[in-house]
C-alpha cells in the first residue's frame, strides 16, 4: 500500500470545516477563535499532519534546505563539520541533504546538478581531490545560487569561504618533527591543484628552510588518490625506503594518508617512532588508542561547519544582493603523542636536537 500523508483537506473533510479556517488554525491566526485551534491543532497532532514542504517552498519561494557536498562521510573531518552543519542548519529551520565526491570530479559534478535540480536554497561544497576544473560550480554560482566552500575552496570564485590556517598546520607539525632531532622529513601529499595541498607544503618547506634543511624533492611524493590509497602510501613508503638515505620521519598533509602511512609502516614491519616518527593531519578520536599513539593536527571541524552554515544562510536571506565576502580561517592543533617522541628517547644520537 502506498503511503499517503494526512492533508488539510483530509483535516477539513474529518473537523467539518473549511480548509481555508485549518489552515488559518495551524498558522495560529488571531482570526479564528482559541477553541478553533485548540480543537485543530490537537487534531493534527494525533494524525501526524505535516506541512507540505513542496507546497511550502513554492508559496516561501523556498525549499528551506540546504545541500553539502563532501567527499567521504566515513573521513572523521568530514563527519564532524556536518554535525556543525546540522546543528546551525536544524536550529534555523533548514533541512539538510548530503552527498559524498569519494574524491571524484565526475561525482561533484552529478551531485551539484542533482542538488541544484532538487532546488535547495544554497550549498555548502568542500571539493573533490580530483577538481581541477571549477567551472561547473561557477555556471550555478553565477545563476545565484548561494555557495560556501568550506575546507576545500575555488580560488577563482568569490564567495564566502571557511578553512583552517593549512600553512601553520604543515609548518607546526614539521616543525615539532625537526625539535625532536629529525632530519630527514618525507612529505606524503595529495592533488597538488588544492590550495589545502599547497599551503601545507609550503609549511613544510618553511620549516625546513629555518632549520638549515635542505628541501629535498625525493623525499615529497603525492598520492594522487587514483586507486586504493592504501596501496598508493604503500608504494610511496617503499620508494621512500629505496632511497640511499632513508627518511627518518613522515609528515602526512591528510587524515587518508595519515592513517594510510600508519598501517603501511606496521604492515611492513617498521617500528615508530624508533625507525620512523609519524605525524599528519587527523581528526579522529582513536588516535589515542593506536599503538603507539599518534601525534597528529587536528582540525576544529564542528566550528567550520557551524561557522560556514552561517554564512551561507546569511546569503539566502539577505534581501540584497551579496557583493563583499570573507575568507574565515580556523587555526589548527598540533596534540603530541609517541608517534613522534624525541630520538635520544631511544639513545639515538645520529642527529642533534634543536633547541
Amino acid at each position: 500500500m502506498k503511503f499517503k500523508a494526512t492533508t488539510i483537506k483530509d483535516i477539513a473533510k474529518a473537523l467539518d470545516m473549511s480548509t481555508s479556517t485549518i489552515s488559518r488554525a495551524l498558522r495560529g491566526s488571531y482570526e479564528i477563535s482559541g477553541e478553533t485551534k485548540k480543537l485543530v491543532q490537537e487534531y493534527a497532532r494525533s494524525v501526524n499532519y505535516r506541512p507540505n514542504p513542496i507546497a511550502q517552498s513554492l508559496k516561501e519561494r523556498r525549499s528551506r534546505s540546504i545541500g553539502v557536498i563532501v567527499s567521504e562521510v566515513a573521513n572523521t573531518f568530514f563527519s564532524n563539520v556536518i554535525n556543525g552543519i546540522e546543528s546551525i542548519a536544524y536550529s534555523r529551520g533548514y533541512h539538510v541533504i548530503i552527498s559524498q565526491s569519494h574524491e571524484s570530479y565526475e561525482r561533484e559534478i552529478t551531485n551539484l546538478n542533482y542538488l541544484s535540480s532538487r532546488s535547495v536554497d544554497g550549498l555548502l561544497l568542500s571539493l573533490s581531490s580530483a577538481t581541477k576544473d571549477v567551472s561547473h560550480i561557477k555556471a550555478l554560482h553565477e545563476k545565484g545560487l548561494p555557495i560556501v566552500f568550506y575546507d576545500r575552496a575555488a580560488d577563482e570564485i568569490d564567495t564566502h569561504k571557511v578553512i583552517i590556517d593549512n600553512f601553520q598546520g604543515g609548518y607546526t607539525a614539521t616543525r615539532h618533527l625537526i625539535k625532536c632531532g629529525y632530519r630527514r622529513i618525507a612529505h606524503l601529499t595529495f592533488s597538488e591543484q588544492l590550495t589545502l595541498t599547497k599551503e601545507r607544503w609550503k609549511g613544510y618547506q618553511q620549516a625546513l628552510a629555518e632549520s638549515g634543511i635542505s628541501y629535498q624533492p625525493e623525499y615529497v611524493k603525492n598520492c594522487r588518490h587514483e586507486q586504493s590509497v592504501l596501496l598508493e602510501v604503500e608504494e610511496c613508503i617503499r620508494q621512500l625506503l629505496q632511497l640511499p638515505a632513508p627518511p627518518d620521519a613522515i609528515f602526512a598533509a591528510s587524515d587518508r594518508l595519515t592513517m594510510g602511512a600508519l598501517m603501511a609502516l606496521k604492515k611492513g614491519g617498521i617500528c615508530i617512532p624508533q625507525e620512523i616518527a609519524l605525524t599528519g593531519f587527523t581528526n579522529s578520536e582513536t588516535v589515542d588508542l593506536l599503538h603507539p599513539p599518534l601525534t597528529a593536527v587536528k582540525q576544529p571541524a564542528f566550528e567550520i561547519g557551524q561557522l560556514a552554515t552561517e554564512l551561507l544562510i546569511g546569503l539566502i536571506e539577505s534581501k540584497r544582493p551579496v557583493t563583499r565576502f570573507e575568507t574565515r580561517i580556523l587555526m589548527p592543533e598540533l596534540t603530541i603523542r609517541d608517534s613522534t617522541l624525541q630520538l635520544d628517547r631511544y639513545q639515538n644520537t645520529l642527529y642533534p636536537k634543536l633547541t
